[in-house]
């Protein structure tokens, strides 16, 4: 069994794409559009949907992520979670969070804890809880 977080985006998926291949080194494994998308399906009406990402499966590190715009509801709200990332070490852990927070919102600062050498939490531009480790002994 796998727990595989599944983000949405309010009309942003690709530039969330973009932004975490160049933060994360993300890869994008699948990408649909909702122009792809059979014509008998439930997807949006809207001809301004069509180019809107419908479902992205992205390998980041070892995980898969799966996105999407979620153009069939009217708000997205990223609360109640974070997405975890531990770093190999304290030096790369300091550059994928400042690089996360770029253009966000840093809401406890990259700092040694009593439980890790590198700890910090933000709110990325896109609006998704980070919280960015180290592994103990890093």
């Amino acid at each position: 069994m796998q727990i595989q977080p599944y983000v949405f985006f309010d009309g942003r998926c690709e530039d969330a794409l973009r932004f975490y291949a160049d933060t994360l080194g993300a890869e994008v494994l699948f990408k649909m559009q909702y122009k792809d998308a059979p014509p008998e399906t439930n997807r949006p009406a809207d001809p301004k949907s069509d180019d809107k990402v419908m479902h992205a499966s992205v390998r980041i590190g070892e995980s898969i992520v799966m996105m999407s715009d979620d153009c069939m509801s009217p708000q997205v709200i990223h609360s109640g979670f974070s997405l975890s990332v531990t770093a190999d070490s304290l030096a790369e852990g300091e550059k994928l969070f400042n690089a996360l927070a770029e253009g966000g919102k840093v809401n406890m600062p990259w700092q040694a804890t009593f439980w890790s050498k590198g700890f910090g939490m933000l709110t990325d531009q896109f609006g998704v809880h980070w919280m960015v480790t180290i592994p103990d002994g890093a």
